[in-house]
């Protein structure tokens, strides 16, 4: 995988996403992709995560979020673009 073939997104999710396994369950999705980046709960109820990787793996990856693990329901899933920052692996970080 080379730097040019990276994207990244900033993604925040909707709905009952916390108490649930979303982020661990993110954070073993995306391992098993080969994704880079973080994930975390927000102070107001939502989930934010960094993905970086190639496009396909991406989509998947966000694909997956709009599911999330079965005790989660997503309402909806905000995707923007961003610069990459080269994560070495993907992590659970402490709510903000």
């Amino acid at each position: 995988m080379t730097n040019s073939n990276i994207i990244g997104v900033h993604v925040f999710v909707s709905g009952k996403v916390q108490g649930v396994g979303y982020r661990y369950s993110t954070a073993q999705t995306a391992k098993k992709l080969g994704i880079r980046g973080w994930v975390r709960n927000c102070f107001d109820g939502r989930v934010e995560a960094i993905f970086e990787g190639t496009e396909p793996l991406i989509e998947q990856m966000v694909q997956w979020c709009h599911r999330g693990p079965d005790s989660a329901k997503v309402t909806d899933v905000v995707i923007e673009k961003v610069k990459t920052k080269s994560y070495l692996g993907f992590e659970v970080r402490e709510t903000i």
